[in-house]
């Protein structure tokens, strides 16, 4: 089955002291209403995923990031069996690079947290498993499978970890 593709982005700030900062959000609309996500969302027909990734950012939180500066970092793939419709293919990417200040919008509250303070608690629950990696610069292609309460996750498999 070939699933629909999505992009998430994690801009990252570094810190004159301590660990930086990466760039979350609070999601205020669809999938995902009231958790912690990355910034990102559907690739458009016709669309690259670098493309989309641009304007995902651009129009969730108003900054300005290029094609060029977004670096990957992965590829996750997530099955909802008891709602395959939100099934989907997501291209992860990092970036250090942008112009602008994050701006509240219609879909997203971004914030800034501090990479020890992610609140994985209230991200999906696939976060915790792979995100700490990639803000410590590594890779994840992984399979996540969710159970019928479209929450939790109940089946795992990862093919790469660096």
């Amino acid at each position: 089955m070939v699933l629909p593709e999505v992009c998430v982005v994690y801009l990252l700030r570094p810190a004159a002291v301590g660990e930086g900062d990466v760039l979350l959000g609070y999601k205020r609309t669809g999938l995902g209403l009231g958790k912690v996500v990355g910034i990102g969302g559907k690739v458009e027909p016709g669309e690259s995923v670098l493309a989309a990734a641009v304007r995902e950012m651009r129009e969730e939180t108003t900054l300005e990031v290029r094609e060029r500066d977004l670096e990957p970092a992965g590829v996750l793939d997530y099955h909802f069996p008891s709602r395959p419709t939100v099934s989907q293919r997501s291209h992860v990417f990092t970036c250090t690079r942008w112009r602008g200040e994050p701006a509240e919008t219609d879909e997203i509250v971004p914030r800034w947290f501090g990479l020890g303070e992610v609140p994985y608690e209230r991200m999906w629950d696939d976060a915790s498993r792979w995100l700490p990696g990639i803000l410590r610069g590594g890779t994840i292609q992984a399979s996540y499978t969710f159970g019928d309460d479209l929450a939790t996750v109940v089946a795992e498999r990862r093919t790469a970890l660096a």
